[in-house]
């Protein structure tokens, strides 16, 4: 279903309980990460996201490789709750969006504007942040649930050799998501008095 605005910005919650199904097809999936990519604003119109989205087989893989990644760092015991969240929170959707920033653009945009040289890597995590809000709600909206996860950097190298990605595209965020199985639970907010001032 299509929500206006607003609607959408106040039903988008953390899904950890999801199935490996989808309400929409592969194609629609697809049109939601290329209207974020083409339309999220960015710092300078830089355009410095970069977004891979991963079904199927290739969903799997990801997980995978964290899980194989994690093997090797967390201790035995412990390992056993870090696979049994991957397998029944990430690993069990339908897919999963990845979320880089092109590092070589921020580089010659701080070459370009030495000004602001200090502000282009913030200002590229903004953007990066952007997408992951618009994509989410997004996918949300047409009936899929998701979370936002970082297993980077520990997964980095693997994943840009595994899909043959740049060197430059840097990994920010993974985003799995699939049917929601159960509700994403009560969310509970501060008082919008300590958090928004508004003077006249």
């Amino acid at each position: 279903m299509e929500r206006t605005f607003s609607e959408a910005l106040k039903h988008r919650r953390t899904y950890y309980s999801i199935s490996n199904h989808s309400p929409i097809l592969d194609q629609e999936i697809e049109c939601i990460v290329n209207t974020a990519v083409r339309n999220v604003p960015s710092a300078f119109n830089s355009q410095t996201t970069r977004v891979v989205l991963l079904l199927g087989e290739s969903h799997k893989k990801l997980w995978q490789i964290v899980k194989d990644t994690l093997k090797k760092i967390v201790p035995e015991e412990a390992f056993v709750k870090t696979e049994e969240k991957i397998d029944h929170s990430f690993a069990c959707g339908y897919g999963t969006v990845l979320f880089f920033e092109d590092q070589l653009i921020v580089k010659e945009l701080q070459k370009a504007f030495p000004a602001y040289q200090d502000k282009f890597p913030e200002w590229s995590l903004q953007t990066s942040g952007m997408h992951q809000f618009v994509i989410w709600t997004m996918l949300e909206d047409a009936g899929l649930g998701a979370s936002l996860q970082h297993y980077n950097p520990l997964i980095d190298d693997e994943v840009r050799r595994t899909w043959h990605l740049p060197e430059h595209w840097h990994l920010i965020a993974e985003m799995p998501f699939g049917t929601p199985v159960q509700g994403p639970g009560e969310k509970e907010y501060l008082p919008l008095e300590d958090r928004v001032k508004i003077f006249r």
